[in-house]
């Protein structure tokens, strides 16, 4: 027996619903749509009951694939504003980062690690483009090296943002390259897809993941 569907009118499209709202609706007309198909299936040639239990176990597996996701959306927004909450006591304190730092003419503190088998160290300068500005020599068992922020003949470089990289070279082969690290004002907390994110005093933003230490602001202690 041939059995046509019947056809709706073209309606106005609506706007999507959460999906778990659609999954529901969703599996209730497959419901419907499954009692008709066994209700005008041939007698002569009816549909396996495996057939079925195959159709319900795949529409199933959707449903909960669907939920297990809403779930986990759910799960990273609370995780993204409990680490932000844990966050927020850094507002205010120093972070320790290889993010690009500000320079206004008063020299900088550097975080440094050369490789330990380097015979030859250098702190490359960096301007805001990336481009080197300067290239100066420093010894291998530096872990804290001071940039005054001056050319060779004294002269005072521009005002920016500047970056460094320490290089490290044992008998002419460079071994080893790290970003030095400075410490900066943290002003604010933020939390955005999961992820929360620390504001430089620079106007920087970047993950806690890149901090490597905190410290109170020089003079704070008492």
């Amino acid at each position: 027996m041939e059995v046509t569907s019947p056809t709706n009118p073209t309606t106005a499209k609506a706007p999507s619903p959460p999906a778990s709202k659609e999954i529901s609706s969703d599996f209730e007309t497959f419901l419907k749509m499954l009692t008709v198909q066994m209700e005008n299936q041939d007698p002569l040639n009816p549909i396996e009951s495996s057939d079925y239990a195959v159709q319900l176990a795949t529409f199933s597996g959707v449903e909960q694939q669907v939920q297990t996701n809403d779930l986990l959306r759910d799960l990273v927004a609370q995780m993204g504003a409990g680490g932000m909450a844990q966050m927020a006591g850094w507002v205010g304190m120093e972070a320790r980062t290889s993010a690009p730092v500000s320079f206004d003419g008063t020299p900088l503190t550097l975080s440094t690690a050369p490789a330990a088998l380097a015979d030859k160290v250098e702190l490359v300068v960096m301007d805001d483009r990336g481009a080197e500005v300067q290239r100066l020599p420093m010894a291998a068992s530096d872990t804290e090296v001071t940039w005054a922020g001056v050319t060779a003949d004294g002269s005072p470089l521009p005002a920016g943002m500047y970056s460094f990289e320490v290089v490290s070279m044992m008998q002419g082969q460079e071994i080893g390259r790290s970003k030095a690290e400075t410490y900066a004002r943290v002003t604010e907390v933020q939390s955005a897809g999961g992820q929360t994110t620390l504001v430089l005093a620079s106007g920087q933003s970047i993950p806690v993941t890149e901090v490597t230490a905190v410290r109170e602001p020089d003079g704070a202690a008492g």
